[in-house]
């Protein structure tokens, strides 16, 4: 593929992006890779300052974690621009090029000899006093509604297409897209999912039941999150981490599949059943 554009982001705050920034910079160059850089990076460097859906990008790489990843791909969906990631964090479940085999990646990616795969997406509205919020916030990995107080146990009703479905008493309550089974749905005891699959995984925290366990259903389904009146205080809700709103004794939260895709750039031909084995099993 001739006249690649590509997007590069890093997290300037880990000292290995820091190291080997500029020896990515001049494998680009190999390459013949225009190189787009947020603003300050740009600057520092000489490339070319990124201006959205202007810079016409072939592909956005972010340099970091998962959460550098996440951070740059919400960016992305909204100008429909595929991403990969370097892994310069912990596991890498987003980010899954790593640095030592880049030079592989730049060349399938040169030569036009990579796949892409659409991610299903979120989005939540809140309504208070039956009224919508006017913010619509977007969820690559999951929604997560949280107890604010830490001594309060909170007390949840989940609606699934306007019918009650399940009541918990627990820390909060996850509801996350098949990227996000290996997120913090997992850490809460969710299931792993193929991460093409186009569901919703609702995930309890901390539940104080034992017959309390998670779901899986169909992403086409609308779920509402409320608080019972039992409840003393209010919830927090958050996007991939990112702090949304607060969460009213009469608030109701809406979940719902996203119109837009994230389009993840495939630059490897390792299984995610291989990913799976070496990230979360390579102990036992």
């Amino acid at each position: 593929m001739n006249n690649v554009r590509l997007g590069i982001f890093p997290n300037m705050s880990i000292v290995k992006v820091r190291i080997h920034f500029e020896a990515i910079l001049d494998l680009c160059r190999q390459f013949h890779f225009t190189v787009v850089a947020p603003e300050s990076i740009a600057k520092m460097y000489n490339l070319e300052t990124f201006a959205g859906r202007n810079s016409q990008l072939t592909a956005a790489v972010s340099l970091g974690g998962d959460g550098t990843f996440l951070r740059m791909a919400r960016d992305m969906v909204k100008i429909n621009v595929p991403v990969f990631g370097v892994n310069f964090g912990h596991l890498g479940f987003l980010a899954e090029i790593e640095f030592e085999t880049l030079t592989q990646a730049f060349q399938l990616l040169s030569d036009g000899r990579y796949t892409i795969e659409k991610r299903c997406l979120l989005q939540a509205q809140t309504f208070a006093e039956g009224k919508k919020v006017p913010h619509s916030e977007l969820a690559i990995n999951e929604f997560v509604a949280a107890r604010s107080n830490l001594s309060t146990t909170n007390h949840i009703e989940l609606y699934i297409n306007g019918k009650p479905s399940a009541r918990y008493a627990a820390d909060g309550l996850i509801v996350g897209t098949a990227t996000g089974s290996t997120a913090y749905s997992l850490s809460a005891g969710g299931p792993l999912v193929q991460p093409g699959m186009d569901v919703m995984i609702i995930t309890p925290i901390c539940a104080h039941s034992l017959a309390t366990r998670p779901l899986v259903i169909p992403a086409t389904e609308e779920v509402e999150i409320r608080l019972l009146p039992r409840n003393t205080a209010p919830m927090a809700l958050s996007a991939d981490g990112i702090p949304v709103c607060e969460i009213g004794m009469k608030d109701v939260v809406r979940i719902t599949k996203n119109r837009q895709f994230l389009r993840l750039m495939r630059l490897t031909d390792k299984s995610y059943y291989e990913t799976w084995q070496e990230k979360l099993i390579h102990d036992l």
